[in-house]
C-alpha cells in the first residue's frame, strides 16, 4: 500500500486486545501508538476486548459509563469487591472474571469442583438493582465449571427468577455446553478424574432445564455460565469480540484508516475460536485494510497466520518491544 507520510487525513487504528497477566489494552494500545507516531503516522488508539477481563474498563471508558463496586463472593466463597459499570444508554457490563475469576485465587487453592459462580449472580442483581436495564456479561476468565448453577441460585434468591433480567453473555469462545470440562477445566486445575466428575455434573445438570444446551455454541464459555444464564433465563449468547467492536464504533473507524494494528497476548490456534485479533483481521480484510499484529508470543506457523489475514506479525512482551515492533511492522508496510 502507498499511503505516504504527508496523508494528512489517513491514521493508523491502533486496537489490541490486553496481553492476559502483563498489560491491559489500554497500556498496549499506548505502546503501539507511540511505535506508530515514530514511524510518521498519526494513531487513533481503540483498546479492545473479546468478552473476557478488560472488557468492563474498555466498554466503560470508552462509552462514558460509571463505575461501582459491590461485595461479593469470590470462586471459594469469600468476600470481595468486585466492580461493575452503567453506561449512559442504561445497560451494565458485568465481568465474570471481577467475581468468578481464575486470578482471584492462587494457583494452590484452585478447586475446580468447587469454584462457585455464586458472585457473578450477586454482580448482576448488583447491577440491575443500581437501574440497569440490560446487563452485558464478558464471560471470559472464570475458575469455575458449575454451568452457571451458582449464579442462578444468587438470582433466584436476588428475587430476579420471576422476571429474569435482559442478560446478553460476551462470550470468548465458541465451545458448546459438552465440551467446557474438557477443553477448560484443566486449565481451571482439574485432573483428569475430574474432568470426568464434572463432564457428568454438567449433563445431569442439564437435564434439568427448561433448554438443553448441548451441542449450542457458545454454550460452554465461563466452565457452562453462559448455558446456564441462556438456559434458565433466556439469556442472548452474542460473540464477545464482535459485540464489543460494534459497540466501539470499530467499522466507522475502520473507514478512515490506512493500517490496522492489533495484538493478544498468545496468537495460537485458538485464536480462531472467537478471539479478538482474528475477528479484527477478518474485518479489516473486508474492508480492504492491511491487519498488522503485534503480540506477546507467536505460535502460528507463517501460512496460519496469513489464513488470518494478517500481513504481518511481529512479537513484543513488554511496552519497549512492543512499539519497536510496530514501529517495523508499520514501515515495512506503508
Amino acid at each position: 500500500m502507498s499511503a505516504g507520510r504527508s496523508d494528512s487525513g489517513a491514521v493508523c487504528l491502533v486496537a489490541p486486545d490486553s496481553f492476559k497477566g502483563t498489560m491491559s489494552a489500554e497500556e498496549v494500545a499506548d505502546a503501539m501508538a507511540a511505535g506508530v507516531t515514530e514511524a510518521g503516522f498519526p494513531a487513533l488508539r481503540m483498546p479492545l476486548a473479546d468478552g473476557g477481563e478488560g472488557t468492563t474498563r474498555v466498554l466503560g471508558e470508552a462509552l462514558g459509563g460509571e463505575f461501582h463496586s459491590a461485595e461479593v463472593g469470590d470462586p471459594l466463597g469469600r468476600p470481595i469487591a468486585a466492580e461493575f459499570c452503567l453506561l449512559p444508554d442504561g445497560r451494565a457490563v458485568v465481568e465474570v472474571a471481577a467475581a468468578s475469576g481464575l486470578t482471584l485465587t492462587d494457583q494452590s487453592e484452585r478447586d475446580s469442583l468447587q469454584a462457585s459462580t455464586r458472585g457473578t449472580g450477586e454482580l448482576i442483581a448488583a447491577a440491575v438493582g443500581a437501574g440497569a436495564s440490560e446487563v452485558l456479561l464478558a464471560a471470559g476468565g472464570s475458575a469455575t465449571t458449575d454451568g452457571g448453577a451458582g449464579a442462578g441460585a444468587a438470582l433466584r434468591d436476588a428475587g430476579l427468577a420471576d422476571v429474569p433480567p435482559r442478560i446478553t453473555v460476551l462470550c470468548d469462545v465458541t465451545t458448546a455446553w459438552e465440551d467446557s470440562p474438557r477443553i477448560f477445566a484443566p486449565q481451571k486445575g482439574a485432573n483428569s478424574e475430574q474432568v470426568d466428575e464434572l463432564e457428568t455434573r454438567l449433563s445431569e445438570l442439564a437435564e434439568g432445564m427448561p433448554k438443553d444446551p448441548h451441542g449450542v455454541a457458545m454454550t460452554g464459555a465461563a466452565g457452562g455460565l453462559a448455558g446456564g444464564l441462556w438456559a434458565w433465563f433466556g439469556a442472548e449468547l452474542a460473540p464477545g469480540a464482535s459485540k464489543v467492536l460494534d459497540l466501539l464504533g470499530f467499522d466507522q473507524a475502520l473507514a478512515d484508516a490506512i493500517c490496522v494494528i492489533t495484538g493478544e497476548g498468545r496468537l495460537d490456534t485458538s485464536t480462531r475460536e472467537g478471539k479478538l485479533v482474528a475477528e479484527v483481521a477478518e474485518r479489516s480484510h473486508q474492508a480492504g485494510i492491511p491487519c498488522l499484529a503485534v503480540v506477546g508470543e507467536l505460535a502460528l506457523a507463517p501460512a496460519e497466520t496469513d489464513g488470518l489475514g494478517l500481513v504481518g506479525v511481529r512479537e513484543g512482551g513488554n511496552p519497549g518491544e512492543i512499539s519497536a515492533s510496530a514501529r517495523q511492522l508499520v514501515e515495512a508496510v506503508l
